[in-house]
């Protein structure tokens, strides 16, 4: 018996725009790929800073914001996998925020965040250092 593989390859994130309720990747491919941001609460969770302020990892194969200490993985966006983290982990982490006054209300502001990301922004962003 033969067995073949097909090696697939994923493509890299260029850009990334968030908005209140939206994350949208556009994709090295040409694809463009949006997900309802509800699907990571500790982005529904933060501040328009702290959603601005982001970082390509691997190259563009995932987003990081080191702030709420999430990744988001494009293969993750592509197979439409929202975030696996626990409702005990998200529930600490809340807690964790509240104690060091970083509570973030609903975070649906939108705007210009800090950092290498903006919300409502999809203008290049540099490339990884």
């Amino acid at each position: 018996m033969i067995i073949s593989t097909i090696e697939v390859r994923v493509p890299e994130a260029e850009e990334v725009t968030l908005t209140a309720d939206t994350l949208t990747a556009e994709l090295s491919d040409g694809r463009t790929i949006s997900v309802p941001l509800e699907w990571f609460p500790r982005l529904v969770h933060s501040t328009t800073e702290e959603r601005g302020n982001w970082r390509f990892i691997g190259k563009g194969q995932g987003i990081h914001w080191p702030d709420l200490d999430e990744d988001i993985s494009v293969e993750g966006l592509l197979a439409g996998r929202p975030s696996g983290e626990s409702q005990s982990s998200l529930k600490r982490w809340l807690e964790a925020r509240r104690a060091d006054g970083n509570g973030a209300g609903s975070g649906a502001s939108t705007g210009t965040g800090g950092g290498r990301g903006t919300l409502g922004d999809s203008s290049p962003k540099p490339p990884d250092v």
